[in-house]
Order: C-alpha cells, then structure tokens, then sequence
C-alpha cells in the first residue's frame, strides 16, 4: 500500500509507491558513453577550448591555461548570471527583476577524461571538494552577493552537457527559493525546540539506523524519510556546522571518504545512473548559527517527473528509503 509523507525539514510530501517499480520502464537505463577524450573541452591539452582559468591546484612552477593541473576552474561560456551585470532594477508594481549580477563557474576535477565521481581517487576527490571550499570563500567576498550553490550534473538525464567529470558553482544576489524554505522551517523548529532540526534529523537517523548507508563518526549519510527518488541520500556533518566554506582540509579528507564510499553503492545498486549532486549551505551574509546545518543531497535520476509532480508538486518514488538504504548496505 502507498504512503504519504512529509519531510521534516520542509512543507513537502512525498507519495512512497513501491507497486509503481513494477510498471515497465519505471527506471530510466543507463545512459552510453559520449564523446571522445581528443575532441573533449576539459580534458589537459586542451585549454584552449574553454575561458581562462580563474584558479587551479598545479605546481607553482607549471604554466596557467596549460596542462600540468589537477583541479581547474574556470568561468562558465554560457554563464546563467555575469560578474559584470550593470542594468538597473524595476518594478512597475506588479513585476520586478533585479539584475542578473552573480558567479558562474565550472570546476574541472581532472585532467583525465573520467566521468564519474567514482572515477576519481579518494584524494583527487578531497582537492575537489576543497576548491568548492576554496570558491565558495572567493565568492563570499562580493557583497552583491547573497548565496553560493555548488552542483554536479552528471549524464544527460541528469542534465550534463559535457560529460568529463565537473561541477558548477552558481552565486546570486538573493536567497535561492529551496535555501529559503529551508531556512524558515529550521528557524521555526529552532524557536520551538531551541536546537538545529538537522542535528535532530542526525541524531534520529542514526538511533532509528535503518535508513543510514553509511556512518563515519565526522559525516553519516542515509536515505531521507521522505525521499524524492529511489536512492536519494544526503550526508551530513556529524558536528552542527552552518556553512560548508568553514570546512578544514581534513574535513575534506573526510568527506572525500564517506562520499565515495556513498557514491560507490549508488553505482552499484543502479548500475551507473544519472544523478545530481547539490552542496546546500548557509547564506554569505549570514553569520556562524546554531539553526541551519550544511549538507549534500545526492539525486540518482532514476525516475521522470511528469505531469502529476510538476501540477502538484508531490514527487512519487517507487522504492522506500528503508528499502534503498538496505541495498545500498548491502553493495
């Protein structure tokens, strides 16, 4: 039988249908290889193929805009916001916009044509997720600007143009819609209960254990209670920490391990899927609190939304996350 439910952290629900895995194609397939490593924009040697590079791990003595990195960023070609966005704000009463002032980038995580975060070695993937720390701090010091987003797209079901393992980092002038909603419920549970709803959603999750993939003592990641999609996890600190540019290197390290380590059972599980990967962090210009708690949500695109989740905004997911949890543990 389905069930609805309702996730702690904020106003949504979710339709838990596991009959629905049975209909044909529920599971979307996984997708072929692409494109060539010569012919690939983000691959050493071809440089040139993309704009220049704003910052990059490589010896100090190697060349900028030449091979030799090991972890590169540079702007986005096609960027959503521009760093330079001049035009004035308007309103008319009734519509408004602001100018689209922000920053646009793609962080290349390897010279190597690999396409996949389980591709990468535990310490290629810690110099990653340090230069998302690295960036976040460089974008924080626009104060045009409100909030960072970090994201991963990979394979075209998931949204990737290119597939050569890379992740974008997108900073706007305001506080994203989803960032907001998170906010307020956690402010609201704050105000009630005088502590973190995300270091309670840890505590429980670990002491229930039966959606936990994977514990760490520093990171835990598990299937949420009302996950949206088969497989959906999150992982978070184990310690409250409100924004992730306050990570140390070995907090990197860390999490380089766990999230692997998660990533590794999702490939297995699904065989390979499409997936996003989002970096939720407090606001810039929100000081250290003790209301909103960092965290990553990993989103294997194994289902489509249609007509009935866009209408209602009530996702289904046709494998419960006690279900997913214990797969994942099992691979």
């Amino acid at each position: 039988m389905s069930e609805l439910r309702k996730d702690p952290i904020v106003d949504h629900w979710v339709i838990i249908a596991e009959n629905r895995a049975e209909r044909p194609n529920e599971l979307l397939q996984p997708e072929p290889a692409g494109v060539e490593p010569e012919a690939c924009p983000f691959c050493a040697g071809n440089e040139e193929q993309t704009p220049g590079e704003v910052a990059a791990l490589r010896p100090a003595a190697s060349e900028r805009d030449a091979p030799g990195w090991r972890v590169r960023v540079v702007p986005n070609r096609y960027p959503a916001l521009e760093h330079s966005a001049d035009q004035p704000a308007a309103s008319n009463g009734f519509y408004s916009s602001v100018p689209g002032v922000g920053v646009h980038e793609v962080i290349i995580e390897c010279p190597e044509h690999l396409v996949r975060t389980t591709d990468l070695s535990e310490e290629q993937l810690a110099e990653v997720l340090l230069t998302y720390r690295d960036r976040l701090l460089v974008a924080k010091l626009d104060r045009r600007l409100r909030s960072g987003m970090i994201f991963k797209n990979v394979g075209a079901a998931a949204g990737a143009s290119i597939e050569h393992t890379h992740s974008q980092l997108i900073a706007t002038p305001l506080v994203p819609t989803s960032l907001a909603e998170e906010l307020s419920s956690a402010s609201e549970f704050y105000r009630a209960q005088g502590r973190c709803i995300f270091c309670e959603l840890v505590e429980r999750e670990r002491a229930d254990a039966r959606r936990v993939v994977l514990d760490a003592s520093a990171f835990v990641a598990f299937c949420p209670y009302a996950a949206r999609f088969p497989y959906e996890t999150w992982i978070l600190p184990g310690a409250h920490s409100s924004h992730y540019e306050t990570l140390s290197r070995y907090d990197c390290h860390k999490l380089a391990s766990i999230l692997l380590g998660a990533m590794t059972k999702i490939d297995a599980a699904a065989d390979r899927p499409a997936y996003n990967l989002v970096v939720h962090s407090a606001p810039f210009d929100a000081e250290a609190h003790d209301l909103y708690h960092w965290h990553i949500e990993i989103i294997p695109r194994l289902t489509s939304t249609a007509g009935f989740e866009w209408g209602s905004g009530l996702y289904i997911n046709p494998l419960a996350p006690e279900r997913a949890a214990e797969r994942l543990r099992d691979c």
